[in-house]
């Protein structure tokens, strides 16, 4: 406590160089805290679950040429019978979309069918009663499928049919209070409600994106077959199978139906594929946020270096007198790491409101959460650590230098 006066007093007669390394403090502070949060935000959605045993999974979106939509299901059908005949296929179905996959339906869900907000948000996935078996969902209550409850419709003019499978996140915001077994809800501007007969424990919606976290776990499974051209198969493997039958699948499909397209970086693809593909962008963020980092705090450590070593050598005839008055090397020490610090607390002061300012700027123009305080109190002892660290050389340095070296060059 008694070296602050003189610290003070030393800071007034370098005024530039430490309100240049006290902002530099606040920037990174500010700029770190941020990019630790986004990061923190970007490897939690990498680590969500789908709801799907995604092990000895295969996709395949394969279209038909020259057939128009009312002449799809048929082979449709064709195709589903000949992909669970094929050696080392567990199961398959023809579905519109799945977890992950980058396109599919999303409507709201109603409790009363004139209401004008939708109770839920839900995307709705096309199924058959082979669904659950081939995804490795879990169905926590109720029942699946039968295969008579499947039925063929016109996407243009599709009715809400009178059974459905829903996820457990979108029963308990439909029914809060109760089961959802055996209750009724609507879909989209659908006045026909559906019955829920079975809940699974989860399935993911097919996007990916910020934009679907109010609803990531809301699905709901419909028995329909459509007649659309646009076909995804959803296939299973045996254990240890899955490297053959992605070779084998493709073959039994053109040997089924030569008329076909499976091209493109969607045609073909195992669920690691598609979980890869899915949160490309996200881990390319996290990434490029991590190399910000610790880019910015290599800078500032090297300031801090730098401009301590400077003063360092512009005092050593200051260091040899205090030492020749009986200064110890302790003394020397702590009065550069006090130095120091001063300078850093003001710099994170500054930071934390700049952290603050930077997220809320965020917040209203991009797709993202507030910044949590925690991340604040991180970057603080984080960056006075960082400056206590890179101090301490320089500082040592100048503990180190001898009474004699005053006495010579006085």
């Amino acid at each position: 406590m008694l070296q602050i006066k003189p610290i003070l007093v030393a800071l007034k007669r370098h005024k530039a160089g430490t309100i240049l390394i006290a902002l530099q403090i606040a920037l990174t502070l500010a700029i770190v805290c941020n990019a630790l949060f986004i990061i923190q935000q970007r490897v939690t959605r990498l680590q969500r679950p789908t709801g799907l045993q995604e092990s000895d999974l295969l996709t395949i979106q394969s279209r038909f040429v020259g057939v128009a939509d009312d002449g799809v299901a048929p082979l449709i059908r064709s195709d589903v019978l000949a992909l669970r005949q094929v050696t080392g296929v567990e199961d398959a179905y023809a579905t519109n979309s799945y977890p992950l996959r980058g396109g599919g339906w999303s409507t709201g869900a109603r409790l009363n069918p004139d209401a004008k907000k939708p109770t839920a948000q839900t995307t709705q996935y096309f199924v058959d009663e082979h669904a659950l078996a081939t995804m490795g969902a879990k169905l926590i209550a109720g029942r699946n499928f039968n295969a008579g409850e499947i039925v063929v419709a016109d996407p243009k003019s599709l009715k809400t049919p009178p059974q459905a499978i829903v996820t457990k996140a979108l029963a308990e915001k439909l029914y809060p209070k109760e089961s959802a077994l055996g209750k009724p809800f609507y879909l989209g501007d659908d006045k026909t409600p559906a019955t829920i007969i079975g809940i699974v424990e989860r399935l993911q919606v097919p996007w990916s994106g910020t934009w679907t976290d109010n609803f990531n776990d809301n699905a709901v499974l419909l028995p329909v077959q459509l007649t659309s051209n646009f076909t995804v198969y959803l296939i299973r493997a045996k254990p240890g199978q899955l490297a053959d039958i992605t070779k084998s699948v493709p073959a039994a499909l053109f040997k089924n139906n030569r008329m076909r397209v499976i091209t493109g970086e969607r045609g073909i693809r195992t669920f690691a594929t598609v979980r890869e593909q899915a949160y490309k962008s996200d881990r390319g963020m996290a990434i490029l946020m991590g190399v910000v980092c610790l880019v910015l705090l290599a800078i500032t450590a090297a300031g801090i270096v730098g401009l301590t070593s400077f003063w360092v050598g512009q005092r050593r005839k200051q260091i040899g007198v205090r030492r020749a008055l009986g200064a110890t090397k302790r003394d020397i020490l702590s009065y550069f790491l006090t130095e120091n610090l001063l300078i850093g607390i003001v710099g994170v002061v500054i930071g934390a409101g700049l952290a603050i300012g930077m997220n809320l700027w965020l917040v209203s123009h991009f797709e993202m959460a507030r910044l949590s305080l925690v991340y604040v109190l991180a970057g603080v002892v984080l960056l006075l650590l960082l400056g206590q660290g890179a101090v301490l050389a320089p500082a040592m340095r100048a503990s180190r230098v001898s009474p004699i070296e005053a006495t010579r060059s006085v």
